[in-house]
């Protein structure tokens, strides 16, 4: 376990102490109700739907595969942001589909394959799965292309915005209650999207697993809530997810929150300052984290990673992510920083000497 975890995007203020004092009361020795009735019909009333769109899940993992599942036996094909988290690609491999890029390479535009449509052949099951991480990740950003998005799709489209670090947006978009980013949101976007929930890093308890999906009200699959129940295990979430999500919409958690994203503000000042005065390059970003470029040449990046995490600094390469010497830095605490500084500044000085 690195001393100073930077490719993490929990909360670097957490855990937050109301949720976690919850979870160390618990008492686990019977199992929650398998309908978790009274949890959806609490996130039902906080995000003013029906219970019956709300879908409990063990995390956003899994419901990403369960949903693929759901959906894809009248669905064409998967589309997903251009740099994006692995799990999407993974659901839509198990069903043998290759995820598109609904991105062009520039992302300010959407790809000339999604612009074009399903082609006419698969008429009967020409809608798409469409993943969108809002913010994006790893790059932090509101994705540039979402208005060519919204306008490129076809009524048969499912859409599902990843919420994941939706909280901890560090942008004027924030706002108290439920974030559903209907304010940020192209209009066509915000009034068909599904919603996929998973609080566990706004609240720095990534180790708590829990998660929901809000399903749209326009969904051109009708059954799809059946769908999802039908594929669902036995007690997908546990009681500690279940205390976990119950607190997570308690006024007192908000305020937590809320503040909390006024010293993240801070800390990510300080960070990106102290990146730019070391000649890294950054990314555009209203998230908890950003995307930054260190002065080090491609093919030494690895070892120089290594030789950080040696020091108790890890940072996250973004080579998975597509964006080869580019790293994912999470916001952490004062004291991190310092740390990530003295370690830098070491390598950087071997390796001009």
């Amino acid at each position: 376990m690195p001393l100073h975890d930077f490719s993490t995007n929990a909360n670097a203020t957490g855990p937050c102490p109301a949720v976690l004092q919850r979870l160390q009361q618990l008492v686990p020795d019977t199992y929650p109700d398998p309908a978790y009735a009274s949890l959806r019909a609490l996130l039902a009333r906080w995000h003013d739907v029906t219970p019956a769109r709300v879908v409990m899940g063990a995390s956003a993992s899994e419901l990403i595969m369960r949903l693929t599942a759901a959906a894809l036996p009248d669905l064409a094909s998967v589309w997903v942001p251009r740099h994006a988290y692995g799990d999407y690609r993974r659901a839509a491999d198990a069903w043998g589909l290759m995820a598109e890029a609904w991105e062009a390479e520039d992302r300010r535009h959407v790809s000339q394959a999604f612009a074009a449509g399903p082609p006419s052949r698969l008429s009967e099951r020409g809608g798409r799965l469409v993943w969108i991480t809002w913010p994006a990740s790893p790059q932090g950003d509101t994705p540039p292309a979402l208005a060519g998005l919204a306008k490129a799709l076809t009524p048969k489209d499912m859409v599902v915005l990843d919420m994941a670090y939706a909280p901890l947006r560090l942008d004027a978009h924030v706002r108290s209650g439920a974030p559903d980013g209907g304010k940020a949101l192209p209009e066509a976007l915000a009034a068909r999207a599904c919603r996929l929930f998973s609080p566990n890093k706004a609240l720095g308890l990534t180790g708590v697993r829990g998660a929901y999906l809000v399903l749209s009200d326009a969904l051109a699959l009708t059954d799809l809530p059946a769908r999802l129940l039908r594929l669902a295990p036995s007690w997908p979430l546990g009681m500690h997810g279940q205390a976990m999500l119950e607190a997570w919409t308690t006024p007192g958690v908000q305020q937590w929150l809320a503040q909390s994203r006024k010293t993240l503000q801070s800390w990510k000042a300080t960070l990106e300052s102290g990146l730019l005065q070391r000649g890294w390059q950054l990314m555009p970003s209203v998230a908890s984290f950003c995307c930054a470029r260190p002065p080090v040449p491609l093919a030494e990046l690895p070892a120089w990673l290594a030789g950080l995490r040696t020091q108790g600094i890890k940072l996250r390469d973004a080579t998975s992510f597509g964006l080869p010497g580019w790293v994912r830095l999470g916001v952490r605490a004062p004291a991190s920083q310092q740390a990530l500084w003295q370690a830098v500044d070491s390598t950087t000085n071997l390796r001009t000497s």
